[in-house]
């Protein structure tokens, strides 16, 4: 079986969507490898590290990641289970309106200066939507160009995206941590138990990581936990269990941390992305 597999969605001359999977047998570092055209990448299930020279990031549902095309990169799998991403081509006339000056390299061919942003909920939900609809084959090409480009203003605009700034140290300390979560979204975690993994106090991680991710650490975590339950919507009929399955104490508490990061309950999201009744 294939380790990556990459499923294109939809293809126009404004847009062009990939639902990319890859089963992450391989822990370390893969071959090097180069993206032909700028991509934006939104993962929604799992978690990798990306490499690019001695720089890296963890990719998972929080984040939007820039392939810039002809720069090399690597990506690893620390944690078990592979991940799943939307990968984005937007024509690059479009995407040179779109971006921000200040996020694109200076001269020469379209490229974006950070690796990654983080992403508001939002993005996530549009995210969902993209995909849902297009599997189900309920979006025509005009409206998955439509929620695409909305998908990536939203995503690089300034009041919605969170560009990183600390040192490498701090950095990477941080990276530890969205590791750990990542590697069990259900489990109630503790500071300690967090800090005990990452090798650092609670106090000092908790500033660090605020100061990374501009978010506290029990925020940060239930965003990932919402992101896989927009991701696994369109499998689950009980949406109780899969509160409880997330590590939600009880549907209320999911339906009401769901309602307040998505506007809608996972009910009437889920019957909005499938076009089904709930």
């Amino acid at each position: 079986m294939p380790d990556f597999d990459a499923q294109r969605l939809v293809q126009t001359s404004t847009v062009a969507v990939w639902d990319v999977c890859c089963r992450g047998t391989c822990r370390h570092q893969s071959a090097e490898e180069c993206a032909s055209a700028v991509h934006l990448v939104f993962p929604y299930r799992g978690v990798y590290v990306r490499h690019v020279g001695r720089e890296q990031v963890v990719a998972e549902a929080n984040q939007v990641l820039f392939f810039n095309a002809g720069e090399a990169y690597r990506v690893s799998h620390p944690v078990p289970g592979g991940d799943a991403c939307l990968s984005l081509w937007i024509d690059e006339a479009l995407l040179h309106e779109i971006a921000p000056r200040a996020s694109l390299r200076e001269g020469g061919d379209l490229a974006f200066r950070r690796q990654r942003l983080r992403i508001d909920p939002r993005a996530q939900a549009l995210v969902a939507l993209l995909r849902h609809g297009l599997h189900q084959g309920i979006a025509e090409p005009l409206e998955a160009e439509s929620l695409a480009l909305t998908l990536v203003q939203r995503a690089l605009g300034p009041r919605t995206a969170h560009a990183a700034g600390a040192s490498t140290g701090r950095q990477r300390l941080a990276d530890r941590a969205k590791l750990v979560l990542a590697s069990d979204l259900a489990r109630r975690w503790t500071l300690a138990d967090i800090a005990a993994e990452v090798g650092g106090s609670p106090v000092y991680l908790t500033q660090v990581f605020r100061q990374v991710e501009g978010a506290p650490l029990y925020r940060y975590q239930l965003r990932l936990r919402l992101a896989r339950a927009l991701d696994l919507l369109g499998d689950h009929d009980d949406l109780t269990a899969l509160g409880l399955e997330l590590g939600f104490s009880s549907h209320s508490h999911f339906s009401a941390a769901f309602r307040e990061a998505y506007g809608r309950s996972p009910s009437a999201f889920r019957q909005a992305a499938l076009r089904r009744r709930a």
